[in-house]
């Protein structure tokens, strides 16, 4: 047997066992509420030694959840959260295609949105600049949490724990003396200095990266929230260093806080609640 013949064949088991699997999850989806092990086999066409299986390596995942009284299994939290951020990372998404459109025209840079995930901040939607030359903005591509203007957005407004990790491997890093990136060697590794960066992050509504992924390129990002006040993704404007700079950063700032905020808007999200508690707090 060829190798690439052998490679099919491994791949096509691991699809079908993925399939098998959501059989399983799909039963339970299915289900007014929590079901026992020969109910779920029944619903999944499966029988209750090989459901029971995946049961449990879903149970460790978080996708089930077994009661501990009744012995029955439903969704888990992690379901819930897929469901709520595939709900909500579709909607900016495709929200968002118009604003970077036109933040595009009207900057001539590029513009990308980004959405959390478990490695950082990644690129899931993008319109390459007019002045952009040689750089390319690359899809799925995950930024540094704090290197990048991206990332510095997503550290201002995450709950530190869940950007704790992140930010200690990254400063870590950084006092090796690792050339992760160009200007690494440039930024403060204080955790206090960081946070008087995030304040004024908070406060400004946007933050800034220069020379510190790529030479001569400078980064402006800000934050879109929904309706419950989480920032869920963040759009950021790239350009030359030299162009986006003095007055020019200025009118490019005020561009990129009113884009935001159409889109936070149009997600929910009570803008003015946000003045009035900046007003407040300063």
């Amino acid at each position: 047997m060829k190798r690439a013949d052998r490679d099919d064949d491994w791949s096509q088991r691991r699809i079908q066992s993925i399939e098998v699997g959501f059989q399983v999850i799909r039963a339970m989806e299915s289900a007014d509420g929590p079901l026992p092990l020969r109910d779920v086999a029944a619903i999944a066409g499966m029988p209750p030694s090989k459901v029971h299986l995946y049961l449990v390596s879903f149970i460790r995942e978080g996708l089930v959840r077994q009661d501990p009284h009744t012995g029955h299994y439903g969704l888990g939290s992690f379901a819930i959260q897929l469901g709520h951020s595939a709900i909500r990372q579709l909607d900016v998404v495709s929200l968002s295609r118009d604003e970077l459109v036109s933040l595009q025209e009207a900057t001539s840079f590029a513009t990308y949105l980004s959405v959390w995930g478990n490695r950082g901040p990644g690129i899931v939607s993008k319109v390459d600049g007019q002045r952009q030359g040689s750089l390319t903005v690359r899809l799925g591509y995950v930024l540094p949490l704090y290197a990048s203007a991206t990332g510095r957005v997503f550290l201002a407004y995450l709950n530190r724990s869940e950007t704790a990790q992140l930010l200690a491997e990254e400063l870590a890093a950084i006092r090796t003396g690792e050339d992760i990136w160009p200007g690494a060697s440039d930024l403060p590794d204080d955790l206090e200095a960081i946070e008087n960066q995030m304040e004024v992050i908070r406060q400004q509504g946007y933050a800034t990266s220069r020379n510190n992924i790529n030479a001569n390129f400078a980064a402006m990002a800000a934050p879109i929230f929904d309706h419950t006040g989480r920032i869920v993704a963040a759009t950021t404007v790239l350009g030359s260093d030299k162009a986006m700079s003095g007055a020019k950063a200025k009118g490019i700032a005020k561009l990129l806080l009113e884009s935001t905020q159409r889109l936070s808007d149009r997600l929910g999200y009570n803008t003015r609640d946000r003045q009035e508690r900046m007003k407040r707090s300063s």
